[in-house]
């Protein structure tokens, strides 16, 4: 994106209406915005093209293409997903507010608008998503991805580092990658990548319905590790302790779903830290899901 001496942020306005554009220009000028302007759908991607805005002012009602509907396509991609955008409606049906929200938007004003109401919606919604992207950033130096998922089990948000690992994974296929994200809503999934394996492994909710999950590439390859666990010869209850253990399930949890007591769970687990050579619960877990070398 270009340098702007602006130290408030850049802002695209889209608005078929001359006077609002305008009114909110000089307004946005004087708290030290660079503000983008454009009348429809069309011109508002041509800005896009241009520069990428830290937030978007968008009209939900223009000739030709809706506000909705060009919502829908910023969110759609991943250069631009993390723009806040903030509908600005003269409806006040409930349809519209839920439309808004539903097609990626994160707030709404009410025209004639309110100044001081936009200013202050709008510094917050880019300070929270400044913060995400710094968060963003520290999860993909840490050498980890992250993926959210909707109440639907669709991907609402992803990092860099996850969005590169799933497209080496699956390719172009949204669904195949979507589904094996799904497989991992409460337990650890593993796909092979290259020499290794991609683990998502699920953190826990991060809003209503939706789910957390990180994605790391595991140092050794699910051949080796299933080897490990084949040469263990743990027995059948064994295995199914390690199973839940690696599901992050605590020895009273595990002793309440195979219906023993949590003293035989930690008997049968001493038995597969020995069997594994491991020490540790985090060891044992990191075998059952992969990604640890054997």
């Amino acid at each position: 994106m270009p340098h702007h001496t602006s130290h408030a942020g850049v802002v695209l306005v889209v608005d078929d209406a001359i006077e609002t554009l305008g009114f909110l220009c000089e307004a946005l000028s004087q708290q030290d915005y660079t503000v983008l302007v454009a009348r429809n759908a069309a011109e508002a991607l041509e800005r896009l093209e241009i520069a990428t805005p830290d937030a978007v002012l968008l009209d939900c009602v223009m000739p030709g293409e809706t506000g909705f509907s060009l919502c829908r396509r910023i969110k759609a991609d991943p250069a631009w997903a993390h723009v806040p955008v903030i509908f600005m409606t003269g409806l006040s049906e409930t349809d519209h507010i839920v439309e808004g929200f539903a097609c990626g938007g994160v707030d709404y004003v009410v025209k004639p608008l309110k100044l001081p109401e936009v200013l202050a919606r709008l510094a917050r919604h880019m300070h929270n998503a400044h913060v995400g992207r710094m968060a963003q950033a520290a999860v993909d130096v840490a050498g980890m991805g992250v993926v959210v998922l909707d109440r639907q089990g669709r991907i609402a948000w992803r990092s860099p580092q996850a969005a590169l690992w799933l497209e080496q994974a699956f390719g172009a296929s949204t669904a195949a990658a979507t589904a094996w994200l799904q497989s991992a809503w409460d337990t650890t999934a593993q796909h092979p990548l290259g020499g290794s394996s991609l683990l998502a492994q699920p953190v826990g909710e991060v809003g209503i319905g939706e789910r957390m999950l990180v994605l790391r590439v595991g140092t050794d390859n699910l051949r080796a590790s299933t080897q490990r666990l084949q040469d263990a010869s743990l027995t059948p209850r064994e295995t199914e302790v390690l199973g839940w253990l690696a599901k992050g399930k605590t020895n009273r949890d595990i002793a309440q779903i195979l219906g023993m007591s949590p003293r035989t769970v930690n008997k049968h687990l001493e038995h597969v830290f020995e069997k594994l050579g491991v020490e540790t619960r985090a060891a044992a877990a990191a075998i059952a899901s992969g990604s640890l070398t054997a």
